[in-house]
């Protein structure tokens, strides 16, 4: 089984004073990636209070598309001031088994938590 949960805050830059047209822009391509990801599971992407949000979840028998890490590898890059988490349980990953592994996302890295760095 492939399960994941993970959310993410879309910011161009950390900076509170960001270029609104070019966070626009870069949500407009987003918004174009995600539809064409084609989920039949949760993939959202939208405005709350004037900020731009994805939420992702699904649960299928393998692993296979849409390729969610390969998502937050792709918004860390074109928008590094954005943050948020991915939780990922892959029974078929021969490192990890059951486990839950957890990405986070934050200026333009994604880095998989430890269980000691996440207490």
């Amino acid at each position: 089984m492939f399960e994941y949960h993970g959310w993410i805050t879309v910011r161009e830059t950390a900076a509170d004073d960001e270029d609104e047209p070019r966070l626009r822009q870069i949500v407009d391509e987003l918004r174009l990636r995600i539809a064409q990801m084609d989920s039949p599971y949760l993939l959202d992407l939208r405005w709350m209070n004037g900020e731009p949000f994805i939420h992702l979840g699904g649960y299928s028998n393998h692993r296979s598309s849409p390729d969610v890490v390969e998502l937050f590898e792709h918004v860390a890059a074109v928008a590094p001031g954005s943050y948020g988490l991915l939780h990922v349980r892959d029974d078929e990953e021969p490192d990890h088994g059951d486990d839950v592994r957890v990405l986070k996302l934050v200026r333009g890295m994604v880095a998989e938590l430890t269980p000691a760095s996440a207490c």
